[in-house]
């Protein structure tokens, strides 16, 4: 990982931009027009009181992680045949230049001539996070020591044991910190098809209407939802890989 991503978010520079938020508040002196932190989380505590607020929480984080889990899926089973097959991985090489290149609102638009606005969110989670997780995993087959194979073949270990512990675990020590960014783009590109497409009782839909009616402390309220469901997903599953990868070390 690079340096920025392994430097630890200290306490004195949470509150130096929150103290830089309060003032810029106080600049504006206009809550509509950007709400101090403290209404902001006062509005966040009163929100969370609601089932309503519950219910767009779950609505956007079955379809968000839902999309999340078929583009790792879907990126697991093509890295895998890309590195066997140079025909296939020539084949997928102009489809991942694409969808790396589309920006998530021509996706939207496309997408809403075919499907409903309720499920939107799960197929553009899935296109932007899918050629993310297909390169990273592609290229950490592509580290296997093939003195490693050599030893597995000539003492003929087992395949199970082969897939475990040459290609399965010094993938997933590597490929937690790509998981947890590829969570983080799944939200904020999720978040994004809602916020265009307005689907009823998500939480894009909330930040419209917040938009709309400059109700900016409901606006932070809502945004502040998305980073901790965020934060939760990825830490969650960055558990979930390392309790896996100990399940392998005992194969």
């Amino acid at each position: 990982m690079s340096r920025a991503n392994k430097t630890p978010v200290r306490l004195w520079a949470v509150a130096l931009w929150l103290l830089a938020w309060q003032g810029a508040a106080m600049l504006v002196g206009q809550d509509f027009l950007l709400a101090p932190p403290l209404t902001s989380l006062l509005r966040f505590l009163e929100l969370a009181r609601t089932a309503q607020f519950w219910g767009s929480a779950l609505f956007s984080l079955a379809r968000i992680l839902g999309g999340f889990l078929l583009g790792l899926s879907v990126a697991a089973l093509t890295a895998a045949l890309s590195a066997r097959f140079r025909r296939v991985r020539e084949a997928i090489a102009p489809l991942i230049l694409v969808l790396r290149a589309i920006p998530v609102a021509s996706f939207v638009v496309v997408a809403l001539i075919w499907m409903p606005s309720r499920n939107l969110s799960v197929l553009i989670s899935f296109l932007i996070v899918y050629p993310l997780l297909y390169g990273a995993i592609l290229d950490e087959i592509g580290r296997a020591d093939p003195r490693m194979l050599e030893m597995a073949r000539l003492f003929r270990m087992p395949r199970r044991r082969r897939l475990a512990y040459i290609y399965f675990l010094p993938a997933l020590t590597n490929l937690e910190a790509s998981c947890a960014a590829a969570m983080g783009v799944a939200w904020k590109s999720g978040v994004a098809a809602e916020l265009i497409s307005i689907p009823a009782g998500s939480i894009g839909e909330k930040l419209y209407k917040a938009k709309v009616y400059l109700m900016t402390g409901d606006l932070f309220a809502w945004t502040l939802l998305i980073v901790l469901l965020s934060a939760l997903c990825a830490q969650l599953f960055t558990a979930l890989m390392r309790r896996v990868r100990i399940c392998l070390e005992g194969v």
